[in-house]
């Protein structure tokens, strides 16, 4: 009876862990080739770890029978043997050879993920300018001169540069099935390249800590056909109003807001911090007073 409680009981538990894991078991269902070169490794490192253990579990069985207490007489001495030299380089080479093909697959899926998607260089990239603040998204489309909070749409198989910074705390800024987290920072712009091969709607959120409203922190990225996400911008274009520098600021100074559009971005007016304006602001003749600074939460319960 006490064995099919403990059995009931484990597979409650597996089963509440993976429920409560399923935004992040989406990596393993990718949308475009930078999440598919990161998902590939992934799986890869697991197979490997797997069959580590496969290893260890048989020779722990093997020697716990082969070298269990026998029945032998109490003044019983094993012979002594010296140790090998085979062995001993055989279980020394082994874990080297692991953790150097673990590190080479590593360095290359990196410096793949980190440039544009093969065969997509030959395309210019849109740019979309990611900035955070307590606790939304700020998404700047400068070619198309347009700007939404807290979703943001995309064209398929085109490359996608996001330009990454915050004007709070950290944050992380992560669309599991199209690419791997990179953070936003408030000094610096960070960027990350994605492509999504088919039309979607894609969770995005920010998977790093930054105060009381974390947990509502995040997005919808919609990929849309080109012809589409060409009428989506002139849709924008023609019905959204223009985004003037004291409503963004009031978009700072609020903790939580639901979608917005605007047909101009913040970017004419509170530049992000990269060239010139890489500092200890956000450059420009808008530099946020300390009176501005003082209305904002920057993440810290008080």
């Amino acid at each position: 009876m006490k064995m099919k409680w403990a059995f009931l009981f484990i597979i409650f538990t597996i089963a509440t862990v993976l429920s409560g894991c399923e935004n992040s078991l989406l990596i393993f269902d990718p949308k475009g080739p930078v999440a598919k070169t990161q998902s590939d490794t992934i799986l890869f490192s697991i197979l490997v770890m797997i069959f580590i253990l496969l290893v260890v579990y048989v020779l722990f069985v093997i020697m716990l029978t082969k070298y269990r207490a026998s029945k032998a007489d109490k003044d019983y001495e094993p012979p002594h043997d010296e140790g090998s030299k085979v062995l001993e380089t055989i279980w020394i080479a082994i874990p080297v050879i692991i953790v150097a093909v673990l590190s080479v697959v590593t360095v290359r899926t990196t410096n793949a993920v980190e440039t544009t998607p093969k065969g997509y260089e030959s395309q210019k990239p849109v740019v979309i300018y990611a900035a955070s603040s307590n606790w939304k998204w700020h998404f700047s489309y400068p070619e198309e001169n347009i700007e939404t909070v807290n979703y943001v749409n995309i064209p398929t198989n085109r490359p996608i540069e996001f330009r990454l910074y915050s004007y709070g705390p950290i944050s992380s800024f992560w669309i599991p099935q199209l690419a791997g987290q990179k953070y936003a920072m408030s000094d610096m712009v960070n960027k990350l390249r994605l492509v999504a091969n088919a039309p979607g709607s894609f969770m995005g959120r920010n998977s790093n800590f930054s105060g009381r409203g974390f947990a509502d922190m995040d997005f919808e990225a919609q990929s849309l056909s080109p012809k589409d996400y060409k009428k989506w911008v002139a849709d924008v274009k023609n019905t959204a109003p223009k985004l003037t520098e004291s409503k963004f600021n009031k978009l700072l100074k609020a903790e939580h807001v639901g979608r917005e559009t605007f047909t101009s971005t913040h970017l004419k007016f509170n530049p992000a911090p990269e060239g010139k304006n890489a500092s200890h602001h956000h450059g420009g003749d808008a530099d946020m007073k300390s009176s501005d600074m003082d209305g904002m939460d920057m993440g810290n319960d008080k």
